[in-house]
């Protein structure tokens, strides 16, 4: 496979082969969309492949009913996996690092998902039911730092070698827009900069090179190269880790706020700032 990216011409030229899934990780308003890469599965972040007692949504499950879910949708440890989303490279990503999180290794995300793959001119097929095939062997092998809490977040935030990078838009970042989810306080971290992660993407809705990729992180970070990234929820902070693996940051140096903003927010005790300057928000999640 040769890295966690590939391309429409990459996956084309291999759709069938033996130990290949294809993993269509959509949400949202794409989630169980009527048309599909063929023989694509669904990996459902809306549904048993997030933690649905956290407070926060799209949380990482445990290894046990990690391991239950993939197993569910035919991999075994040897399997190549290629996930794809049908906005783009969205919630993709977020697929991806959660079995890098989980040891698996052997998976990449589809450059430009299901738009670049029909505007290929590739084929798609009527989405079935779910899959049915036979059980995979995958077995999560968790490891530690690459989903964090929020007190790890926080103490990165005081650590002059670490930065906390947050992806969502601008507007949500200063406080200026609401957040979509009812009742959360917006602003950010104090201490956090905000790269959004549409800023990574090019042409086509593709990833930008390797070497404009470097720079958008090195205006932010400077020279550290511990990262931490958040966004709404966790899914989109997964495309800046996607973007910082492929800009050659070493993968054990970064890191994912599981929850992100969503956890941060909904705890009264945490800081938040608006604007571009450090103007406090009340504490009070539900303001």
């Amino acid at each position: 496979m040769g890295g966690p990216l590939v391309g429409v011409g990459w996956l084309a030229a291999r759709l069938g082969a033996p130990g290949l899934v294809v993993l269509d990780a959509s949400v949202g308003a794409h989630r169980g969309a009527a048309r599909r890469i063929p023989c694509a599965r669904p990996f459902d972040l809306d549904g048993a492949l997030s933690d649905h007692d956290a407070p926060a949504p799209h949380t990482m499950p445990g290894a046990a009913a990690f391991t239950e879910a993939v197993r569910g949708l035919g991999i075994d440890d040897t399997s190549t996996v290629v996930v794809y989303d049908g906005a783009g490279i969205y919630s993709s990503a977020r697929a991806w690092w959660m079995l890098r999180a989980m040891g698996f290794d052997r998976a990449a995300v589809l450059d430009g998902g299901l738009p670049a793959w029909t505007a290929a001119g590739l084929p798609v097929e009527e989405a079935g039911p779910a899959y049915g095939g036979p059980r995979g062997s995958f077995t999560a092998r968790p490891r530690a730092g690459l989903l964090v809490d929020g007190d790890t977040v926080a103490t990165a935030l005081a650590d002059p070698a670490a930065a906390v990078l947050d992806a969502r838009t601008r507007e949500r970042f200063t406080g200026t827009a609401p957040e979509p989810r009812p009742g959360l306080r917006g602003g950010h971290m104090p201490g956090a900069v905000n790269l959004p992660f549409g800023e990574l993407l090019g042409e086509g809705g593709l990833m930008r090179p390797a070497g404009e990729l470097r720079d958008a992180f090195r205006a932010l970070a400077g020279s550290r190269e511990r990262l931490y990234f958040s966004c709404g929820s966790g899914v989109t902070a997964c495309v800046l880790a996607l973007g910082a693996v492929l800009a050659g940051y070493p993968s054990d140096a970064l890191a994912v706020y599981d929850g992100s903003w969503t956890d941060w927010a909904m705890r009264p005790e945490r800081p938040a700032v608006t604007g571009r300057r450090a103007e406090p928000v009340p504490g009070d999640a539900s303001e």
